[in-house]
């Protein structure tokens, strides 16, 4: 249940956001999740695509550096504490969050939670043993 995710490293430097965005329309990639986190001297773009290897591909070919990572999508009731109950049972399995982010699919019941935790294995079995659904790639890409 692992989903695949880039991550883009760029300098904080105006226009460089647009230049990835370009490069990724022009190749028919379609993003379906992003988050982007800065530093004083360069920023992270994550992505969920629906071609990884071809947004690989066509970023490293225009000069980024690119990263692939495993992350887990967790699918909650898009309602009032949906993010508090994951993170409860996060934190009584003794797991650690290294990053998150979420997006809201279109028919606005469910939110996706992506989480990149320390220990993968731990939390795919935790979270599956507390009834959470785990998303696919595919499935994020279907959405």
């Amino acid at each position: 249940m692992r989903v695949e995710q880039i991550a883009v490293f760029l300098e904080n430097k105006s226009g460089r956001l647009a230049e990835i965005m370009t490069i990724l329309a022009d190749a028919n990639i379609n993003i379906r999740a992003l988050s982007v986190a800065d530093t004083a001297d360069f920023g992270i773009l994550r992505l969920i695509v629906n071609d990884v290897e071809k947004a690989r591909e066509v970023l490293m070919n225009g000069g980024f550096t690119v990263g692939k990572t495993s992350v887990l999508a967790v699918e909650v009731a898009d309602e009032v504490g949906g993010l508090a109950t994951v993170l409860k049972a996060i934190h009584k399995a003794g797991l650690n969050v290294e990053y998150m982010y979420a997006f809201v699919n279109k028919s606005g019941e469910n939110a996706v939670l992506i989480f990149r935790f320390e220990k993968m294995d731990e939390a795919i079995a935790s979270l599956q043993k507390d009834g959470f659904t785990l998303l696919s790639g595919e499935q994020i890409c279907a959405l």
